[in-house]
């Protein structure tokens, strides 16, 4: 037997995550996470001619129930990011019908589309949830300058 099929569990290296933003469960690498996720969903793609830009949410919403099934999870996936920095229950109740509003409204065909253009549930949702880290958590905040 050697000696490397012998060590201890305690004795083994250590793998580390690289060092990038948004990985952690701390406020400043969460509040980096959704507000990428935002940025994706709702603007991300500056469409010519329109003087709005659209994000996956549009997009995948012209693939009929899959794409609106699927931005109904990542926008729950901030409803659920924002219960883990201990959001109160009534906000997070609002965050669930500002999405679930967008999806079922977005579901339907032509208007439904043109609607997620207009409507856009991440963005209000993260609106929320900054409010919250800027009172709860302001070390999270982003000082550009």
């Amino acid at each position: 037997m050697n000696a490397s099929a012998s060590a201890t569990p305690a004795s083994r290296p250590r793998r580390y995550l690289p060092d990038m933003p948004g990985l952690g469960r701390d406020p400043a690498s969460v509040r980096a996470r959704i507000e990428a996720l935002e940025f994706v969903l709702e603007r991300a793609v500056q469409v010519p001619g329109l003087k709005r830009a659209i994000g996956l949410d549009a997009i995948a919403g012209l693939i009929p129930v899959v794409g609106d099934l699927v931005t109904a999870a990542l926008g729950f996936w901030l409803v659920w990011e924002a219960r883990n920095l201990g959001l109160p229950r009534w906000r997070l109740w609002q965050m669930s019908a500002n999405v679930a509003f967008d999806t079922a409204v977005g579901a339907v065909p032509v208007v439904g589309d043109a609607f997620d253009v207009l409507f856009r549930s991440n963005s209000r949702n993260l609106k929320i949830i900054r409010k919250h880290l800027d009172r709860h958590h302001p070390a999270s905040g982003v000082i550009e300058g």
